[in-house]
């Protein structure tokens, strides 16, 4: 199997509709494109409107590297179309929960595990940090470099755990996304008062800062039938009438 590439997408949601916005994807979409897409989820999670933009949803989609992503959208773009013919129904139900969003496509860096691995590993968080770090052009490969060798460590030291690291593509090596897992809400205050002061994190924080990285750190809850929720995919089981998810 090649190197995963993720799309990692920001969604949009219009009005109280992001419980029945998620149980569509999950539930509603998984199950069809794991089998007609090899495409895998990731994870699907709301954001705490507290921490960020809201009403949102956050999506990653994980396909059999660069080949897997261009057949992906081959099929979504079949025959000309912008979207694939036989999802209209899907889509047109999605359009009525969400406005629009933003994606990006993603590389995990070498010691990020795929989403199987993350399940049998037993990852999981009550709930997740999510960083979006931006670093000068052609410096992100530095940021990620540190990570791995003085933040990944620091971080986990206080209970937290890395889902993963990954590099955008189609920027000029200047930005990426990580993602922690964390267990409870007293292990995500600690991690929040680390970074000032004398606090645990203040050596890692100096390393950022001399290379000029900076992030956008918002939280995230995993959606009911989310994969490191409930431990597997989604399955055509897990369906619900959509006017019966609250």
């Amino acid at each position: 199997m090649a190197r995963p590439v993720y799309i990692h997408e920001f969604i949009d949601i219009i009005g109280h509709n992001r419980a029945r916005y998620m149980h569509h994807m999950t539930a509603n979409w998984c199950p069809v494109a794991r089998a007609e897409r090899n495409q895998l989820c990731l994870g699907v999670w709301a954001t705490l409107g507290s921490t960020g933009h809201w009403p949102e949803v956050v999506n990653m989609w994980e396909l059999d590297g660069w080949d897997g992503l261009a057949a992906n959208f081959s099929h979504e773009t079949g025959g000309g179309k912008d979207q694939d013919p036989s999802l209209a129904e899907w889509w047109a139900t999605a359009a009525s929960l969400r406005r629009g969003g933003v994606d990006r496509i993603v590389v995990p860096e070498p010691w990020t595990r795929d989403v199987t691995t993350l399940v049998a590993d037993g990852v999981r968080g009550a709930l997740y940090a999510h960083e979006l770090v931006t670093a000068p052009v052609g410096t992100i490969g530095e940021y990620l470099d540190a990570l791995a060798r003085e933040g990944k460590p620091a971080v986990e030291a206080l209970g937290l755990e890395a889902v993963g690291a990954y590099r955008v593509a189609m920027v000029n090596d200047s930005e990426a996304v990580v993602i922690w897992a964390i267990p409870d809400w007293t292990t995500w205050v600690r991690f929040e008062q680390a970074w000032s002061g004398t606090g645990e994190l203040e050596a890692w924080r100096k390393i950022t800062l001399g290379l000029r990285a900076d992030w956008r750190r918002t939280l995230l809850i995993d959606s009911p039938l989310s994969p490191l929720r409930i431990g597997r995919q989604p399955e055509e089981s897990d369906r619900l009438p959509l006017d019966q998810v609250r």
